[in-house]
């Protein structure tokens, strides 16, 4: 007999609990990887950054370390970067000067991106030269700025992606000795394989985008 309405009989609702499935468990699955991936690939590629720096700091070169010493401190401030601007724009000429000039307002670019929010963003710590042992005839002074992403590299790559947009010929070369450069900074201990490899690449990008926009438009055609 049923219960007619408002007789104060209430019937509770049934609900069906669906099994938990294959969707479910891939699902839980998914969470849990992107819980857990990330912290444990950031740990994975310190210790690959630690490991290749202190191969570095251990592999003796003895004929290698005075020039490197003295090709990271021409990169700083910029210095080597300015000279080759100079002789580009006196031996290019009206070309040359002007991307002598594209080049260099990329590199100052390039400083206030990676110099004041970057490596404050990153604030990695500099590497303990002392515990990696790096030997004494290839240092340099230890910047007080953060290690990450080198500054030196991105610098060198940014003048080079300017230089390469109008000179790709010397761009050729100029890129070999920003390769250099990079290495130095590892070489010298002031810097860890990350810093750099991720420097160039900002650099790059910002020196393609400043090239970019200072490069001549097509007029169209009315």
């Amino acid at each position: 007999m049923t219960s007619p309405i408002g007789s104060g009989t209430s019937v509770p609702p049934t609900s069906t609990a669906r099994p938990a499935g294959p969707r479910s468990e891939r699902l839980a699955v998914r969470l849990e990887v992107r819980d857990t991936t990330p912290p444990a690939v950031l740990d994975d590629l310190t210790r690959l950054d630690l490991a290749a720096y202190r191969a570095i700091a251990e592999t003796p070169t003895p004929t290698l370390d005075e020039p490197l010493r003295r090709l990271s401190n021409a990169a700083s401030h910029s210095k080597l970067w300015m000279g080759i601007a100079a002789l580009i724009a006196a031996l290019g000429g009206p070309s040359g000067r002007r991307t002598a000039v594209t080049a260099l307002t990329a590199v100052g670019v390039n400083s206030l991106v990676v110099n004041l929010p970057l490596k404050l963003l990153g604030r990695r710590a500099r590497p303990d030269r002392a515990a990696a042992r790096v030997s004494p005839t290839r240092h340099v002074p230890m910047p007080t700025s953060p290690s990450f992403p080198s500054g030196h590299a991105a610098s060198a790559f940014a003048f080079v992606a300017a230089v390469a947009r109008t000179m790709p010929g010397v761009a050729g070369c100029l890129r070999a000795l920003a390769y250099l450069v990079g290495y130095s900074r590892v070489h010298t201990g002031v810097h860890y394989p990350g810093d750099v490899i991720v420097g160039a690449f900002i650099g790059t990008a910002i020196g393609e985008s400043v090239a970019y926009a200072a490069s001549p438009r097509p007029r169209r055609r009315r």
